[in-house]
């Protein structure tokens, strides 16, 4: 795992205190209370919190537990969106560790950077695909090359990454329909269908199927209800995948990135800005008339903000998926993300709506 920075540290540690102050006064009085009502000794409550809080501090401060690793030689890993961000550090990070790596590029076939500085590892073990994961044909035609082309045909494929993505942002209002069936086309059927076609080589390899959703799989947010909408997809399609696949040794994971913008250039102010202007010019007369340009502009501001936020290096990310690929016995989740975010996710997930509401919006 990547270390901790300085401002990471200062926040878990705040947020400890935080939960030791809740625990140590608030939540101690108030559960005696219950047990006396309840006729238990007193003595008992408190000593269940403070073992409580002892597993919480050990959980956080305590690095990865080992839980064994499989051997890399001989392994191939089909990666999808390997142009740019995730899945392009991914392909050059496990290529590096020894697997074979099929790396499916949207743009291979029309000279992208991305492809291209793949393609000039000239090794044996780096095999640039073409691949539009909404494609049918081109996804069918990459599985057909990954069969011909692994070292060992007989094993299967180890692991398939589905990371091919797209983000976008606007009001419900604002968002076309065609935006939430275009950024579902890519973030969930993509996903799907790359899966469902590599899955007889991932289960003859007793293998791994390693998906990116997003904290935003997990927790809703003003503006962003089309990558939501696609990313609690993913998390449903992967949770039900893993069910039935247990039965045939297979691992299904879910790597939930946080913030990383920055480190993938996801989102820019170019993008921002002609999203901005795309979303405006095609919405319906009532609703500019209704919301007003001052609102929608400061909307657009604080979607500018985020462009130079979140976190520029990528490497908890690829770390994570990699043990998911790697370990003997991978999470089920994985969560790369700030404390902050992480947090947030565990308080709108795990608390009722009306105080989360009121904490966050």
């Amino acid at each position: 795992m990547a270390p901790l920075s300085l401002f990471r540290v200062a926040l878990l540690v705040s947020f400890s205190v935080f939960l030791t102050v809740v625990l140590g006064f608030g939540l101690p009085a108030l559960l005696n209370v219950v047990a006396r009502l309840c006729g238990f000794p007193e003595t008992s409550v408190t000593e269940c919190i403070v073992v409580l809080y002892l597993v919480f501090v050990v959980y956080v401060a305590t690095p990865r537990i080992p839980r064994g690793l499989v051997e890399v030689k001989g392994k191939s890993v089909f990666i999808t969106g390997c142009d740019s961000g995730f899945g392009h550090a991914l392909a050059k990070h496990l290529h590096k560790l020894g697997f074979t790596v099929f790396a499916g590029c949207l743009l291979k076939d029309k000279g992208g950077e991305g492809a291209k500085e793949l393609e000039e590892f000239h090794s044996d073990r780096m095999k640039v695909v073409q691949l539009d994961v909404c494609s049918e044909e081109q996804v069918n035609q990459a599985v057909e090359y990954v069969k011909d082309n692994m070292e060992d045909a007989e094993r299967g494929l180890w692991a398939v990454v589905n990371n091919a993505g797209v983000s976008t942002f606007g009001e419900v209002e604002f968002t076309s329909m065609d935006t939430y069936k275009q950024v579902s086309e890519v973030n969930l059927w993509g996903t799907i269908r790359v899966t469902k076609a590599v899955l007889p080589l991932i289960r003859k390899a007793k293998g791994r199927v390693v998906n990116l959703a997003s904290m935003y799989g997990r927790m809703g947010n003003a503006l962003r209800s089309p990558y939501c909408v696609s990313k609690y997809g993913v998390e449903a399609f992967s949770d039900c995948l893993r069910y039935e696949m247990k039965a045939w040794g297979v691992k299904v994971s879910i790597v939930e990135p946080g913030n990383f913008i920055v480190a993938t250039g996801i989102l820019t102010r170019d993008i921002v800005a002609n999203t901005a202007n795309k979303l405006w010019n095609e919405a319906p007369a009532t609703v500019k008339e209704d919301y007003g340009k001052t609102h929608f502009e400061q909307h657009m501001a604080l979607m500018r903000s985020y462009c130079n936020s979140g976190q520029r290096d990528m490497m908890p990310v690829l770390d994570d998926i990699t043990d998911a690929i790697v370990s003997k016995r991978p999470y089920t989740r994985y969560n790369p993300t700030e404390p902050h975010w992480w947090i947030r996710v565990q308080l709108m997930t795990h608390l009722p709506a009306a105080i989360s509401d009121r904490l966050y919006f």
